[in-house]
């Protein structure tokens, strides 16, 4: 199913068509404020595994990001962070950033058998904040990637659709995305360390 919502002002049964595909284990395709994801609802065990199946990853080794609502929702899955880092998270959130931190107790045994950290995301876009807001707990998620070798990232959400309709439950056409992923910066050490340059300027809010 291929879905139209505007980021602007999304529409509020759009949104709560989308939380009941997640809270059944569907998975959707949606826009964020860099590329296009592919999410389900992080309690839902075989979605996570479609997932996995979905991008020809072992659950294990995956590098998933929660896609969380509001710095509230991120005290969760996280061990206890320092005020400086909280100062930085505040300014820096919504924003093109993953922040990797020491999990918590509470991230799924799956997603945290071998690894001990978890990417946390609140992108700046309003379809993916308003469909967790509505979901109640945050979306795993993974970025679309293009098989095509010079283009990484897949933007149009038609063309989204063509590829993965047979593979998803829903994909969200939120206009067209971007083809710069976010910025990756690892808090685990309690300092900033950035592991992958995007489109996040991490200079601006330290």
């Amino acid at each position: 199913m291929l879905i139209k919502i505007y980021p602007e002002n999304p529409n509020s049964k759009a949104i709560e068509q989308v939380a009941e595909v997640l809270r059944k284990g569907g998975i959707i395709i949606y826009p964020t404020d860099t590329v296009y994801g592919l999410g389900c609802d992080i309690t839902n065990q075989k979605a996570i595994e479609r997932i996995c199946q979905i991008r020809h990853i072992k659950p294990e080794k995956a590098n998933f990001s929660f896609i969380c609502y509001d710095l509230s929702h991120i005290s969760d899955y996280i061990k206890p962070i320092d005020n400086t880092t909280f100062r930085v998270l505040k300014k820096a959130l919504p924003g093109p950033f993953t922040f990797i931190f020491n999990a918590s107790h509470k991230v799924p045994k799956l997603l945290s058998s071998n690894k001990k950290t978890v990417g946390i995301r609140v992108p700046d876009n309003s379809i993916a904040r308003e469909i967790v807001r509505v979901l109640g707990n945050p979306i795993l998620s993974t970025s679309i990637h293009d098989e095509d070798e010079i283009i990484e990232y897949s933007t149009d959400p038609e063309l989204i659709y063509e590829k993965y309709e047979d593979s998803v439950d829903m994909v969200i056409d939120g206009g067209y995305g971007g083809n710069i992923a976010s910025t990756v910066v690892d808090c685990t050490s309690g300092e900033f360390e950035i592991v992958r340059e995007g489109k996040g300027e991490l200079e601006l809010y330290l």
